[in-house]
């Protein structure tokens, strides 16, 4: 129980806009997208997750970071990967899905193009990939 209480105060402390913004890299957002997953299914994640993102971008006076399609993008990948591992440990998780952590960029150009993010519609909203994902 101690686990889901650790997770539910860090979702807690990001909702509430408690973190250090110069400490929240892309591998602090997918640990907070984990964390939601662990207490909750994946579309109140996605609700949640992106409603407290872009309040905090807001609050921080930097609502231009926000990027919908990117957002979405990988809290669905992450939703995806967590309901496939058997493991409830976050340091399993990261160890078995290192391309979310470090390059993400290279997961990312797999689906879209650079014209497609870079468009004013991708920031705005949720936009489908435009490239055929490479089978593994």
């Amino acid at each position: 129980m101690s686990r889901l209480l650790d997770v539910a105060a860090e979702i807690r402390a990001f909702e509430a806009g408690h973190i250090d913004p110069e400490q929240f890299d892309h591998a602090a957002h997918v640990r907070v997208v984990w964390c939601y997953l662990q207490l909750l299914p994946a579309a109140d994640t996605l609700v949640r997750f992106t409603s407290a993102l872009r309040a905090l971008t807001e609050r921080l006076g930097m609502p231009q970071k926000y990027h919908e399609t990117i957002t979405w993008f990988f809290v669905i990948v992450i939703a995806n990967r967590v309901a496939g591992s058997a493991s409830r440990s976050w340091e399993d998780f990261k160890r078995a899905n290192a391309d979310l952590i470090g390059n993400s960029s290279t997961l990312l150009k797999r689906h879209y193009s650079a014209g497609c993010l870079d468009s004013p519609e991708a920031r705005r909203r949720f936009v489908l990939p435009d490239l055929a994902p490479a089978h593994r």
